[in-house]
């Protein structure tokens, strides 16, 4: 008999959205610090500046408004745990945000905090069940705010990588539900039972065909911090970079992950 399909984790949506608005607020206070000097520098996957990076990190949110427009997607066709694969998802919504963004707000902090009030007024406006055509399908409002903790924990990470001795602070609840969706994704990826992915605190699964572990150590071991493996998974970090340095520890036959990764870009 085939195992029982695991049941998706479940998110409170009071948590995380208290999470997300904690993450743009850490953003924020580092932004504030910004010389104009190092608003022009490089950051992040592209072309991007620190300045343009920054009016990304604020449309995540704002995007939630253009995706609200009209009556909605009548059902829903994907899941939560297939958002980091999805190609593109919500990326050109993304960048007009942006772009309107930064033209309606030229002071970088003003910008996050225009683009946190609408996020806040829109999800007070909305139930969590409200469906969303997001790029990759239709999702509901509470599983779409989730989306929002990686997107706001990646920027930040980026950020930080840009500017040199910034230290944008990491909020807890947030990092956690990236580090648990990106996890969850991975296994969702690669199902099976023969490797033992853990990242503490936050998450630990089972993944990738082979033997089942039952008892004891597990024969295949992937082990990281939240912040390694959200870079791992976006693509942000080589896993054989993490592995020789020693971000990674990696035991088994089973547990060379680089196949898999990343799972979102």
């Amino acid at each position: 008999m085939p195992p029982a399909r695991k049941r998706a984790r479940a998110y409170d949506p009071v948590r995380t959205r208290a999470a997300v608005l904690a993450q743009s607020a850490h953003l924020r206070a580092a932004v504030r610090t910004l010389t104009p000097e190092r608003l022009a520098l490089p950051a992040g996957p592209g072309d991007r500046t620190v300045e343009e990076l920054i009016a990304h990190a604020g449309a995540s949110l704002a995007v939630l408004g253009p995706l609200l427009e009209g009556p909605g997607p009548v059902r829903q066709d994907a899941r939560l745990l297939d958002w980091p694969s999805a190609p593109g998802a919500d990326a050109d919504a993304v960048d007009r945000t942006a772009r309107a963004l930064a033209a309606a707000h030229p002071v970088p902090e003003d910008l996050l905090m225009e683009a946190e009030r609408r996020f806040t007024a829109l999800l007070d406006a909305h139930p969590g069940g409200r469906l969303l055509p997001t790029g990759g399908g239709a999702l509901p409002l509470a599983d779409f705010v989730v989306t929002r903790a990686v997107e706001l924990v990646v920027h930040s990470d980026d950020l930080d990588t840009a500017v040199p001795g910034l230290a944008v602070r990491y909020d807890r609840g947030a990092m956690a539900a990236a580090t648990r969706l990106l996890a969850d994704a991975l296994a969702a990826r690669a199902p099976g039972g023969s490797t033992e992915v853990r990242i503490p605190p936050h998450a630990v699964v089972q993944c990738v065909e082979g033997p089942r572990h039952t008892r004891g150590t597990p024969p295949n071991v992937v082990e990281t911090d939240p912040l390694t493996w959200v870079r791992l998974a976006t693509g942000r970090l080589a896993w054989r970079d993490a592995v020789d340095d020693g971000r990674v520890r990696a035991s088994g036959e089973r547990a060379d992950l680089a196949p898999l990764l990343p799972l979102a870009g």
